[in-house]
C-alpha cells in the first residue's frame, strides 16, 4: 500500500506537518522531482552532506557566541561587632580590620578591661573605641574564638622562625698591635720572673702570730722592694712611647703607678693552697709574715685581691699589658701633656682586648673584668698611702731612699685627700626655711 508514497525531505530546523500537507503539495513538480528516482546510495550521500552542514553550523555558532561575564566580586556581611565594612571572616565571624586587630591584641596580651558604665555600651563604627570592655564582650558574643587567635599566632611563629646563625667573632692582632704585645710581654718577663722560674725558700721568723712589725722581715722586705722598684722603672722605659714623654710626666706616671704595679706583680705570685706569696728572689711568706713584714692592716685586702685574680687566669702577656695600662694613664694629676699620655694608652687597651678575646674566644667579658682590676689596684694603693704614714712611725730609722721617693707621691695624694675631707666638714650647709614651717 506504500508503493506509491513519496517522501518529503525536511531540512535542518524544519518540521513536517502531515496534517497540513495537501495532495496538491505532494504533486508539486519541484518536490517530486527532488526525490523521485533517487537510489539508496544517493540517499546516503545526501544525509552525510546534511550532517556535515549541521556540524559546521554548530561550530560557527560556538565560536561566534560571546564569552561568559566574570563572576561578581565576593561581598561580605557587615562587621558583626561594629557594623563597619567587613574585610573578610576573621576568627570565625565577618569582621572589619579594626575589630580583628583589637580582638587579636586583647587575646594575645591577656588584656583585662573595665567598663565605667553599666557594661552595656553601644558598639558601632563611631563608638567602638570608647569602651574596650564592651567591645571585647561584643566580639565574644558575635562568635570570635580565642583558639583561632592562638592557632594563628602559632602559625606566625612557625613562619618567622628561621635557622639561627651563630656568629663567631674572630680577633686578630694587626702587625702594629702584634709588635706592641710582643714588646710588652718581653719587657714584663725580663723584669719580673714567673713563679715557676724561682727557687722558693722560707723563714720561720714570726710565722705564728701577728705582731705590729717584725724588724727582721721589714729589713728583708724593704731590700726586695727597692730592687722591685728598679725593675718597674726598667719595665716602664720599655713601654712603647713612654720615653717620648717629658721627663716630668715620666716621673709623675712612675710615682703614681709604682705601687699599683708592685701589688699586681706580688699578687700574681699567690699560692692559694698554702696562702703564701713569693718575692722576686724566691722568698715565700705566709699571710701572717706578710702582715708582720710591714703590710699591716693592708694585708687582708691584698690577699683578697690576689684571690680575685685567680679565676681570670692571666698569663704574662695580660699581666704585662695591664701593668702598662696602669702606668700610662692620662687621668693622673699634675701631668703636663695628659692628651699625649692618653694616645699612648689606646693601643695598649686595644691590644689587651684583642689578645684576651683571642685567647678566650668563648669568654668575651674577660677583657672588661681584667680591666676593672685597675680600679681595685688604685683602691689598695690609696690604703697603701695610709700605711706609709703609720709605717714611718713604726720603723726605727728612715725609709729607704728609693721607696721614699716612689711613695711620696702617694703620701701627697693622701694628704690632699685628707685636706679635702676636712674642708668638706668645715662647710656648714645653709638651709632655707620652708614657707609653711613655723
Amino acid at each position: 500500500m506504500f508503493d506509491y508514497m513519496d517522501f518529503l525531505a525536511v531540512g535542518p530546523g524544519e518540521t513536517l506537518d502531515f496534517y497540513t500537507a495537501s495532495p496538491c503539495m505532494l504533486q508539486e513538480p519541484s518536490v517530486t522531482a527532488c526525490f523521485t528516482g533517487l537510489t539508496e546510495t544517493d540517499w546516503q550521500i545526501h544525509r552525510i552532506a546534511q550532517s556535515v552542514e549541521t556540524q559546521s553550523s554548530s561550530s560557527e555558532d560556538l565560536f561566534a557566541s560571546p564569552l561568559s561575564p566574570p563572576p561578581p566580586p565576593r561581598t561580605y556581611k557587615p562587621c558583626f561587632v561594629c557594623q563597619d565594612k567587613s574585610s573578610g571572616y576573621h576568627y570565625g565571624v565577618s569582621a572589619c580590620e579594626g575589630c580583628k586587630g583589637f580582638f587579636r591584641r586583647s587575646v594575645q596580651k591577656n588584656m583585662v578591661y573595665t567598663c565605667h558604665r553599666d557594661s552595656n555600651c553601644i558598639i558601632n563604627k563611631i563608638t567602638r573605641n570608647r569602651c574596650q570592655y564592651c567591645r571585647l564582650q561584643r566580639c565574644f558574643a558575635a562568635g570570635m574564638s580565642k583558639e583561632s587567635v592562638r592557632n594563628d599566632r602559632s602559625k606566625r611563629k612557625e613562619k618567622k622562625e628561621t635557622p639561627k646563625m651563630t656568629i663567631i667573632e674572630t680577633y686578630e692582632l694587626t702587625a702594629e698591635l702584634g709588635g706592641v704585645v710582643e714588646n710588652i710581654c718581653r719587657a714584663h718577663r725580663e723584669t719580673f720572673p714567673s713563679l715557676c722560674q724561682l727557687g722558693k725558700y722560707t723563714t720561720n721568723s714570726s710565722s705564728d702570730t701577728r705582731i705590729q712589725l717584725d724588724l727582721g722581715l721589714w729589713d728583708k722586705f724593704s731590700e726586695l722592694a727597692t730592687k722591685c722598684i728598679i725593675k718597674v722603672v726598667e719595665f716602664a722605659k720599655r713601654v712603647p712611647g713612654f720615653t717620648g714623654l717629658t721627663i716630668t710626666d715620666q716621673i709623675t706616671l712612675l710615682k703614681a703607678a709604682c705601687l699599683d704595679i708592685l701589688i699586681l706583680r706580688i699578687c700574681t705570685r699567690y699560692t692559694p693552697d698554702q696562702d703564701t706569696m713569693t718575692f722576686s728572689d724566691g722568698l715565700t711568706l705566709t699571710r701572717t709574715q706578710i702582715h708582720n713584714a710591714g703590710f699591716g692592716p693592708l694585708t687582708d685586702q691584698v690577699f683578697t685581691f690576689a684571690g680575685q685574680l685567680l679565676p681570670l687566669e692571666m698569663d704574662d702577656t695580660e699581666s704585662g699589658l695591664l701593668s702598662a695600662i696602669c702606668l700610662v694613664s692620662g687621668d693622673r694629676q699634675d701631668l703636663e701633656e695628659p692628651s699625649k699620655v692618653e694616645v699612648l694608652q689606646e693601643p695598649l687597651l686595644e691590644a689587651l682586648k684583642i689578645y684576651s678575646r683571642k685567647r678566650r674566644p668563648s669568654m668575651p667579658l674577660m677583657f672588661p673584668k681584667v680591666l676593672m682590676k685597675i680600679t681595685d689596684l688604685r683602691s689598695i694603693s690609696a690604703k697603701g698611702a695610709e700605711r706609709v704614714v703609720t709605717l714611718k712611725m713604726e720603723i726605727p730609722g728612715s725609709m729607704p731612699p728609693l721607696i721614699q721617693e716612689m711613695l711620696e707621691e702617694m703620701e701627697n695624694l693622701q694628704k690632699q685627700s685628707e685636706e679635702e675631707q676636712r674642708a668638706d666638714k668645715n662647710i656648714t650647709p645653709t638651709h632655707t626655711p620652708c614657707p609653711h614651717s613655723t
